[in-house]
């Protein structure tokens, strides 16, 4: 049973030693699930933070996302940020400018960045594709980490970029790379809860790998629900509900007192 939570230098100074497991979690049930099967790193929406959130995973390195385009200016970010730690965050993921990374840096602010196949600035790259195929798209991909690095970033996920490229510029960067379809040369490894287990009913990416199928589980939970209110709507028309185990009783003698009254 793990107690301590890592900090950000404990998993630097694991950078190239061992791969670290990371999940997108949404719920506290996703979030308890991985603090029980040892999940080094969460990604949770800003919403989940909270004390529920942290009796439920008290020991997973957590990266709250402060989403694009929910904030505008540099302030904005950092008013997000402190509130997204006050409640129980690591650090931030933050797809924004260098300049506002640089100021929540100045601020003590842990920032996870993003680069390859970034899904809120996808029209510059073409769409929901692979980066980084050609030697000029990969020696771009170099170029905005060393850019991360020097503002600041402690991290960044680098999604849909070939392994070899991500495994090389890994190599070359002191910021813990989290890899996302960038294969094992990376730090960590970053899969969706949704996806590892099966509850994705759109396009499931290349790089995710299902191992339950919850899909078919809420299908039949479904058919049960439905079995289930169709059953209860029978019973009331029938008058079977309410039975009278579901009712409340009353002693014959202040009933017969009750009904004079009303007399």
């Amino acid at each position: 049973m793990r107690h301590r939570r890592p900090t950000v230098a404990d998993l630097l100074s694991m950078k190239g030693k061992r791969q670290l497991s990371m999940l997108r979690v949404e719920t506290l049930d996703e979030a308890d699930a991985a603090e029980r099967a040892g999940v080094d790193l969460v990604s949770v929406p800003p919403a989940l933070l909270g004390p529920a959130f942290r009796e439920a995973a008290p020991s997973v390195f957590a990266f709250p996302g402060l989403e694009y385009g929910d904030f505008v200016t540099a302030e904005e970010y950092i008013r997000a940020a402190f509130q997204a730690l006050k409640a129980g965050g690591d650090a931030v993921y933050c797809a924004a400018s260098l300049q506002t990374v640089r100021r929540m840096r100045d601020e003590g602010i842990p920032v996870c960045g993003h680069l390859g196949l970034i899904p809120s600035k996808a029209t510059w790259t073409g769409g929901f594709r692979a980066v980084g195929k050609t030697a000029l798209g990969a020696l771009e991909i170099w170029r905005q980490t060393k850019a991360l690095e020097e503002a600041g970033a402690f991290a960044a996920e680098i999604e849909v970029v070939p392994g070899d490229v991500a495994s090389a510029i890994s190599k070359r960067t002191a910021m813990l790379m989290l890899s996302m379809g960038a294969g094992s040369g990376c730090d960590a490894q970053y899969l969706f809860a949704d996806d590892v287990l099966g509850a994705n009913r759109g396009h499931i990416p290349r790089h995710a790998k299902i191992y339950r199928n919850f899909a078919a589980e809420h299908d039949r939970l479904h058919q049960e629900r439905i079995a289930a209110f169709s059953e209860y709507v029978a019973d009331v028309k029938s008058g079977t509900y309410p039975g009278e185990a579901h009712l409340v009783g009353i002693d014959p003698a202040e009933l017969e007192a009750f009904l004079l009254a009303l007399e």
